[in-house]
């Protein structure tokens, strides 16, 4: 039977902390269950921007109700992946019900909202736990907007510390030094690029339409992008200390089973950095499928285009999938193709941008798997969604897929982000794991 909640069956959840930890009774009723069940085929999915298990375990029901039709005779299992992330609630995921702090104030009579609804600053607190009195003077400011420099320059300092501590180390995609702007530039900038951005994707983003953008406007867009960055960091400890070394025990426990690895933006890092936390010769991982990942596409290059005495930091690690790594992209992904390169820029470059040219502006220096797929790794295969699902999928190396001609609603300012929940997704995971 089917915990309650999810929509297939057998189904395992397995949560992880910050640092990686597994709980320890979940861990084991998966290890001693998975081959009494008879799965020969175990498909993990790990969430991206979701705060709590309830949004997670909505994903997970929504995204497998359609796989046990789309192939009826395979010996399926689940795992639902939870891990501590967070999601801003004003940022709109296709048909998910939207939080009543987000909803538009009643007809007629518009009330003031705070810029940090309460949705928001209780997840804030819930992901950087004994930050109140910094989350308190973060929101404060939002809703004040003290004139001057000074006021963003504070404003940037308390962002610093609201996530201080988060293993920054943990979220670099490559070798390369430095780290983004949204930790070490200088907030007065930074927040003016992000307002000009808003600004270019239209007042239903926060910006200020016709008005000069009021650098006030991008200082929510720092906040959000410095809480993502440190999730980043968490989805690749997660990943690599934690799911990593249980496929290996898993491999162990039932050496027949075939692991399928499928996460959805900082989801997909987690799954991607997995395969370095696999213990050495396990060959258990025969698929995986990345949606929208929100980290960089050279994360598997051997050499950057632009230094090619560095390398990403998953350098080869494709090959430890014994099948392909296939990574679902859309240029809706607003979330990836417009605050994704500049929040990953680093300290320094000064260069101006504005709305979905940004991407071409800083060059393909700053892009996101999730935006136009693996980059620099050589004999990546091109498939669009169709031909993707017409198959066969190559049978290794990594295949990108541009899923646009699904993946393209979603309100600003994330965009298409998280329009992930569709059947023919489904089918790429099962596609790329010979699953019939």
């Amino acid at each position: 039977m089917a915990k309650p909640g999810t929509s297939v069956t057998p189904y395992w959840e397995l949560t992880f902390d910050a640092d990686g930890d597994v709980d320890g009774p979940e861990r084991d009723r998966l290890l001693a269950q998975v081959a009494e069940r008879g799965v020969r085929d175990l498909i993990v999915f790990s969430h991206g921007w979701n705060n709590d298990r309830s949004g997670a375990t909505a994903l997970y029901r929504r995204f497998f109700a359609p796989v046990p039709e789309l192939a009826p005779g395979a010996r399926l299992g689940y795992v639902g992946v939870i891990w501590p992330s967070m999601r801003f609630s004003d940022e709109p995921i296709p048909d998910f019900p939207r939080s009543v702090a987000a909803a538009p104030a009643a007809a007629g009579r518009p009330a003031p909202r705070p810029a940090l609804d309460e949705d928001t600053r209780r997840a804030l607190l819930g992901t950087f736990p004994g930050r109140a009195a910094v989350l308190d003077r973060l929101a404060r400011m939002l809703d004040e907007r003290p004139d001057g420099t000074a006021g963003l320059a504070e404003f940037g300092r308390l962002v610093g510390l609201l996530v201080d501590g988060e293993g920054r180390q943990g979220a670099a995609d490559t070798d390369e030094p430095g780290e983004p702007a949204v930790v070490g530039g200088d907030p007065v900038a930074v927040c003016g690029q992000f307002a000009d951005a808003l600004a270019a994707l239209g007042p239903a983003a926060g910006g200020a339409g016709f008005a000069l953008p009021d650098p006030w406007e991008g200082a929510k867009e720092l906040l959000r992008q410095a809480a993502y960055y440190a999730m980043k960091g968490r989805a690749g400890t997660v990943g690599e200390r934690g799911l990593g070394p249980l496929i290996g025990r898993l491999a162990a426990a039932a050496p027949g089973v075939r692991v399928h690895l499928a996460g959805h933006s900082f989801g997909g890092r987690l799954v991607a950095f997995a395969l370095s936390g696999l213990p050495a010769g396990v060959r258990s991982v025969k698929s995986v499928t990345l949606f929208q990942g929100a980290f960089s596409h050279y994360a598997f290059a051997a050499r950057l285009p632009h230094a090619p005495d560095r390398s990403g930091a998953l350098k080869d690690r494709h090959r430890r999938v014994d099948g392909p790594l296939v990574c679902c992209h859309s240029h809706f992904d607003a979330a990836l193709g417009t605050f994704y390169p500049l929040a990953s820029r680093l300290a320094g470059d000064d260069r101006s941008c504005a709305g979905h040219e940004i991407a071409a502006v800083l060059g393909p220096r700053w892009g996101a798997m999730g935006h136009d797929g693996v980059q620099a790794v050589a004999d990546t295969a091109r498939l669009d969604l169709a031909a993707a699902l017409a198959g066969p999928l190559p049978a290794s190396g990594c295949v990108n897929v541009d899923a646009a001609a699904v993946v393209r609603h979603g309100g600003a300012p994330a965009g298409a982000h998280s329009d992930i929940v569709h059947p023919e997704l489904a089918r790429v995971v099962l596609a790329a794991g010979r699953i019939t």
